[in-house]
């Protein structure tokens, strides 16, 4: 199975400055794969060593939100809020009526 994305292994040295935020490393990733749509980019495995300035992991870059539905449920979660949700792929009924009153 093909899985439509480009995988980008990165290294990024800010010295000076604190760890890059998600939204920082989608951005530069954009930067990398012109075209790309931030809304199915994911950012994972990013690792910064104590006292080091090098943020190092992986971003995967996929060609559509179909494509995407192949990472786990909380690597979508973990990206919600960084997405604009026009690439979100449709949610599973009955997930979002935990607990309540009845």
């Amino acid at each position: 199975k093909l899985l439509h994305r480009v995988e980008i292994e990165f290294r990024w040295k800010h010295p000076k400055q604190s760890t890059p935020s998600r939204q920082e490393v989608i951005e530069k990733v954009r930067g990398l794969e012109p075209g790309a749509n931030p809304d199915l980019v994911i950012v994972k495995d990013c690792n910064t060593r104590f006292g080091m300035a090098m943020t190092t992991g992986r971003a995967y870059v996929y060609d559509t939100a179909e494509a995407m539905s192949v990472e786990p449920a909380y690597i979508h979660k973990r990206h919600e809020e960084l997405h604009s949700g026009s690439a979100e792929p449709a949610a599973e009924s009955g997930e979002d009526d935990e607990g309540g009153e009845a």
